[in-house]
């Protein structure tokens, strides 16, 4: 299996060179350069199968530079009871006979992150063995709230490996900064950035298309690489629990194999429902796919439209993994609809980068309404969606999972389709506990308290115990203080790691 870029700018690579560059160095994201299928034989043979062994299946296919044992290290050092409180990794919950909640925030750091970011290290440092690299690998990520401590807590302590975080001052919830700022390890930096998660995101992309900077961290015996989505070895890992959700529908009888089934992603920077996509391609039975926003709803409008516009007020919300007005990952899936066209790509996002704005083809814009529709939900419709899927199905939902039911409600109301539905639970509600607990027991419940002070609360409220990884981050110690401009980020790497 060779990568390519989705601008065609760049020579084909293995698996390995790819995870180790993260992006393609001149601009642009590597994709497989062809996409395998699985049959539906294959499909029988795995349904009843643990997790682990349904990524046994997906994972080679993509990984064909790694060894059997390689692959299976990886996977064993992931997805194990250390890491994820539930056996199955990424349960299943049933809210009706045609609409399950699919919890993917049972690893570390209680959030969906973790399902690619404890295997990724693996995956990364034997990239960096098989490409000969003789330099120390700095990990640059952007996060939006949920990727940062992730990212952190699967790369730590990896020797010969940095990694340095940078997140929105003031754009995300107290619980995500905390899990950020209390960060052990020898090798972890975090920096709160002047800016929203466009301009960290922005910053970090144009570091690493940045040829001069490149060389000189190379001088200094420094290769950058990224954690973020743009990584094709963040990305992979999530199509498998896309494979995994439709085998355990069929497990469990609720289909039948070869029957198609909806996934609801909700999504700011398009790379969660983009693996959903791959899954797709690959043969995984799906009826529609259904991307799902909060009031920066950019993906709605392109998908409504055709026309991708930035240019539009930022919003701060209560789902604030989702404020994201640039997705990344959208190249890719322009890149595949279009048929690998790379001229096509470079035209659309220089149009981005110039005016904020581009417009896809007629013929474009129908292939992808043939499978993808999208929908979005405002903070009071989210408040109401947790309020109300609490007392209906008593289920404790945190703020984007609602964003996802709510645009899923809508969706069968205006379309009347009653296909069986698998909806993405990107996050614990604990790690957005002031808005949960304001949705089912009203505002004077939060009032006066700080999100700490609520977990508590909200587990009383919901029956459910505060996860692992958020228990007593009062008690821990911040040891990341740093605040620096958005214009000051490659200064800020120069300085973390003492470069003159």
């Amino acid at each position: 299996m060779k990568y390519i870029s989705t601008r065609g700018n760049f020579r084909k690579v293995e698996s390995a060179e790819a995870i180790k560059l993260g992006m393609v160095p001149p601009g642009g994201l590597f994709v497989p350069e062809e996409i395998p299928r699985i049959d539906q034989n294959q499909l029988d043979s795995l349904v009843g199968k643990s997790y682990q062994e349904v990524a046994r299946a997906i994972l080679p296919l993509f990984l064909t530079d790694y060894s059997p044992v390689e692959i299976d290290e990886c996977i064993e050092g992931a997805y194990n009871s250390s890491n994820f409180d539930n056996p199955d990794m990424a349960p299943l919950h049933k809210l009706d006979d045609r609409t399950y909640v699919m919890e993917l925030w049972h690893g570390p750091t209680a959030a969906f992150k973790d399902m690619a970011l404890q295997i990724m290290p693996h995956f990364l440092s034997r990239a960096i063995k098989k490409v000969g690299v003789d330099k120390e690998v700095v990990i640059l990520v952007a996060t939006s709230g949920d990727t940062g401590k992730a990212a952190l807590e699967g790369f730590k302590n990896v020797p010969g490996i940095k990694i340095i975080v940078f997140y929105p001052r003031g754009g995300v919830s107290k619980v995500q900064e905390l899990q950020m700022t209390t960060t052990d390890g020898d090798n972890t930096y975090v920096a709160a950035v002047r800016g929203n998660f466009d301009d960290c995101q922005n910053e970090v992309k144009n570091i690493f298309g940045d040829p001069v900077f490149n060389e000189f961290m190379a001088g200094k015996g420094y290769e950058l690489s990224s954690a973020n989505s743009i990584n094709w070895g963040r990305l992979l890992p999530q199509i498998v629990y896309y494979f995994w959700a439709y085998l355990d529908l069929v497990a469990q009888n609720a289909v039948e194999n070869g029957q198609g089934v909806n996934f609801v992603v909700p999504t700011g920077n398009f790379g969660n429902i983009l693996a959903a996509y791959y899954a797709y391609r690959m043969g995984l039975p799906v009826h529609k796919l259904i991307c799902a926003s909060n009031e920066n709803k950019v993906l709605t409008e392109f998908f409504d439209t055709g026309v991708y516009d930035r240019n539009r007020e930022f919003i701060r919300t209560n789902s604030p993994s989702m404020d994201i007005l640039i997705s990344s990952n959208l190249e890719r899936f322009l890149f595949e609809i279009t048929g690998h066209k790379g001229e096509k790509i470079s035209e659309w996002l220089g149009q981005l980068g110039a005016g904020g704005r581009f417009v896809v083809d007629p013929e474009v814009k129908d292939e992808i309404s043939s499978i993808l529709t999208a929908g979005f939900a405002d903070e009071g419709k989210t408040l109401q969606t947790i309020r109300e899927v609490n007392q209906k199905y008593g289920y404790t939902v945190d703020t984007h999972t609602a964003v996802g039911l709510r645009v899923y409600f809508d969706y069968v109301a205006k379309t009347d389709d009653h296909t069986v539905t698998v909806i993405d639970s990107t996050a614990s509600p604990f790690k957005f506990n002031q808005a949960v607990l304001e949705a089912i027991k009203g505002r004077e419940a939060i009032e006066g308290k700080d999100e700490l002070d609520i977990l508590d609360d909200l587990s009383a409220a919901s029956g459910m115990e505060i996860h692992p990884g958020l228990r007593n981050l009062d008690s821990k110690s911040v040891v990341h203080h740093m605040v620096v401009d958005k214009d000051a980020i490659q200064e800020t790497i120069k300085g973390i790691l003492k470069l003159g």
